[in-house]
């Protein structure tokens, strides 16, 4: 490949033809960052909307940390789960080195804190809206975070976005505890960096492709969500200004 179009040319026909040597790579980058971050979900919604909710002493100081967190390099992360799960680590015990188990736990430590801090600005926004009605009804802090984070529910649906982005746009932390072994731990992330180092620019741009396909697709659908999310809320009349102004 001698020309930039002709790379590009052979990425689409590689897409469109589903060859497997793209697909299951990008097969396996997808079940990788959907687990880690419905694992961070789990954890990180309840997690943030307490903060959000709750006063205690320290907190200035845990709230500093969560957000210094959001800047974890993700080669520092790889080198703690390394270090963790190597033969001499405190979870060698396992065998997850090298495996599919090693790169979820990579990408769960690296965007759990990014569900934990988004969650608890949005739900202590709106909290202070009305925090104080749920507080007089009895509802204690986990209650109570759990309502406002039911209540702002799309905006939580667009910190999915954002966290399985951060994952799935990840490389260093993936290579380090993965490994990038064909056929076994190899992402999307990683084989362009390896197939770019080979020289193989069609594959490389191939998977470029569908990983900008995939980020495209889900910001498509959380503009949709938010769109509905506005229309069932609006009053009638609001709905026939707008469609009035539409037309």
């Amino acid at each position: 490949m001698n020309t930039f179009s002709d790379s590009v040319l052979t990425a689409l026909h590689l897409v469109t033809s589903f060859d497997p040597a793209l697909w299951v790579v990008v097969t396996r980058s997808l079940a990788v960052s959907a687990t880690a971050c419905l694992l961070a979900y789990g954890v990180g919604v309840p997690l943030g909307a307490w903060l959000a909710v709750s006063r205690f002493r320290g907190r200035g100081g845990v709230l500093v940390g969560l957000n210094t967190l959001l800047a974890l390099p993700s080669v520092v992360v790889g080198l703690v789960v390394y270090l963790l799960l190597s033969r001499t680590g405190p979870l060698g015990f396992l065998g997850w080195m090298f495996s599919f188990k090693a790169m979820v736990l990579a990408q769960f430590i690296l965007v759990v804190p990014v569900v934990t801090a988004l969650t608890r600005q949005v739900v202590e926004d709106v909290e202070r809206q009305h925090g104080e009605q749920w507080a007089s009804l009895g509802a204690g802090p986990w209650m109570r975070g759990l309502i406002l984070a039911w209540d702002e529910r799309l905006a939580l649906l667009m910190i999915g976005v954002t966290t399985f982005g951060r994952a799935i746009s990840e490389v260093g932390a993936v290579m380090i505890v993965g490994g990038n072994i064909d056929g076994f731990t190899r992402v999307m992330t990683t084989a362009i960096a390896l197939e770019t180092s080979k020289g193989d620019l069609p594959l490389a741009l191939g998977l470029g492709m569908v990983l900008l396909a995939v980020v495209l697709l889900l910001n498509a659908l959380v503009a949709g969500l938010r769109r509905w999310g506005e229309r069932r809320h609006a009053s009638p009349k609001t709905v026939q200004a707008l469609e009035g102004l539409r037309s």
